[in-house]
């Protein structure tokens, strides 16, 4: 006991007691709040392991679907499928999630150019392409946006403009488009066809396939994947057909890639079974109306709301604008339109970085005597 400075004495053995017993309960009250803390992320943790392994082998199959399917047409990321499934798993995802073609190639006699002069319109999608931007009676950009995806839709109104450009380093790297667009002086560009990826380390330089520019045959490989021939015949026709060199030749094609699949031949869609086997990604696509008004469709994707488009997408917005033949171009990174030397879109490599990647070849519109001083006023709207 001792006097406080009152006279008053304190009792010192109940005041250190009472100190005691509030630090006790103190770290009793951390260690419980510690205890529940860590409760908390273990349940957390043990539902968020549960719903990914649902998700991957439970009875609902669409998201293993698209996880299979998406990876495995990537260039670097099909471990995402291999890591969870073996390979008998993986074929029998693929075979029933894919694209079934037409038997018969396109047959360019049906296209009528006549019909594009049309003053009366079906629907508001045949008004958008057919009612011209009154400073650009080229081409006209439409804004696309869909579940899960968005991106462009350019309208060429004269398709003899159209032409393949192949990249400069042949058969050793690809080019960016950009530079493909500048080095031939081009109003607008998208990529084309696919290109040799053999342990998915290609540099671009080698394209699939029957390659032609202006006539003159570039590559004649065989190709055995789906699709084939994309191209236009000497009459500015869009045509789609699994075919030799030679047959190219007699068939008077002057300018074409190869890829697909072919999405529509002679206005009938191709048979989609699941997500058509190519899950969501970015997307190009060529088309052609029955006009003669050739549709290029870049969509983008890769990112956590809008991951891409699959093969009914495309389909669906290239029978929406009235595309009477169209295929599957390259897609991915190389998706990419460019105008003006200008990349439009918003193409996202494999690492996540808002960039393309070099190619093999592309479709250019060239310019004509008048376009030294016009399209300023489009290039401003897209900005």
């Amino acid at each position: 006991m001792e006097e406080n400075t009152k006279g008053k004495r304190v009792d010192n053995s109940k005041a250190k007691t009472n100190k005691t017993k509030s630090k006790k309960k103190k770290g009793s009250n951390k260690a419980t709040i510690v205890k529940r803390i860590f409760t908390v992320l273990f349940i957390l943790g043990t539902i968020g392991i549960c719903s990914v392994l649902f998700l991957l082998y439970g009875p609902f199959p669409a998201f293993r679907e698209w996880l299979v399917t998406t990876a495995m047409t990537t260039m670097t990321h099909q471990y995402f499928a291999t890591w969870f499934y073996d390979d008998d798993v993986i074929e029998h995802i693929l075979n029933n999630n894919k694209v079934i073609e037409s038997d018969e190639g396109s047959n360019p006699d049906l296209i009528d150019k006549s019909l594009a002069n049309k003053t009366t319109y079906d629907n508001e999608y045949e008004r958008e392409i057919l009612e011209r931007d009154k400073d650009n009676n080229d081409y006209k950009i439409i804004d696309i946006k869909g579940k899960g995806y968005s991106g462009y839709l350019v309208a060429v109104y004269d398709p003899s403009r159209i032409k393949t450009v192949v990249t400069k380093k042949l058969g050793t790297s690809g080019q960016y488009l950009t530079k493909m667009a500048e080095d031939n002086d081009a109003l607008l560009a998208v990529n084309g066809g696919g290109f040799d990826d053999p342990n998915f380390s290609s540099t671009g330089g080698s394209p699939l396939g029957i390659t032609i520019c202006s006539g003159k045959s570039v590559t004649s490989k065989s190709y055995a994947g789906s699709g084939g021939l994309i191209g236009f015949d000497k009459e500015d026709r869009l045509v789609l057909g699994k075919m030799s060199t030679s047959q190219a030749q007699k068939a008077g094609i002057r300018d074409c890639v190869t890829f697909g699949p072919f999405l529509i031949v002679d206005g009938q869609p191709a048979k989609v079974l699941g997500n058509g086997g190519w899950g969501s990604a970015p997307r190009s696509v060529i088309g052609q109306r029955k006009d003669g008004i050739v549709l290029f469709l870049v969509i983008d994707g890769r990112t956590a709301t809008r991951p891409g488009a699959d093969m009914d997408d495309l389909i669906e917005v290239m029978q929406r604008y009235g595309a009477y033949n169209a295929a599957n171009l390259d897609g991915g990174t190389s998706s990419v339109l460019v105008v003006n030397n200008t990349i439009v879109n918003d193409p996202i490599d494999s690492s996540g970085a808002h960039k393309t990647r070099p190619i093999a070849t592309g479709f250019i519109v060239t310019k004509d005597d008048k376009d030294s001083s016009d399209h300023t006023v489009v290039e401003d709207k897209l900005k």
